[in-house]
């Protein structure tokens, strides 16, 4: 197994180091994959909320987005696609949830990595397969049950 992690930091504050986040897709996609390639990016709430209008009709920032690559038949790349992830919304849901920060940080990785390999929560049926196997790759990582509160 091998996952390549492209780490772009438009913000500074509190964030994870780039070895962090290649761990997490790691550890996201070792069940599903055998190789590929993640590029994520920290943005500010401006470029979130740009992206999340643009491309989801909804105008406010949100934690992660998630872009799948499409690989043209026939060309050998391994590009997954690409996550951008709000470090602002992210620090303050985990405050509000009272979930330690890298601990979410790790959840919402993991959530986009999923999306980028085509698992959704558009449905409940859909919603519960996905956060079934969120729950169990984080609990890989000793990281609690980020759903303990919603159900």
């Amino acid at each position: 197994m091998s996952f390549d992690c492209d780490v772009q930091f438009e913000v500074e504050g509190e964030l994870p180091e780039p070895a962090q986040f290649e761990t997490w897709v790691n550890t996201a996609l070792c069940k599903q994959l055998d190789e590929g390639e993640v590029c994520i990016r920290i943005v500010s709430p401006e470029e979130s909320q740009t992206l999340n209008h643009t491309y989801r009709g909804k105008d406010k920032p949100t934690n992660v987005l998630s872009f799948p690559f499409e690989v043209p038949e026939g060309i050998p790349l391994l590009l997954l696609g690409d996550l951008v992830i709000c470090a602002d919304v992210v620090a303050k849901e985990a405050e509000e949830q009272n979930k330690p920060l890298f601990d979410h940080w790790a959840h919402m990785v993991v959530h986009g990595c999923l999306h980028l390999i085509g698992f959704d929560h558009i449905n409940d049926e859909d919603a519960e397969e996905m956060e079934n196997l969120e729950r169990e790759i984080l609990a890989m990582m000793d990281i609690a049950d980020p759903y303990r509160d919603n159900n």
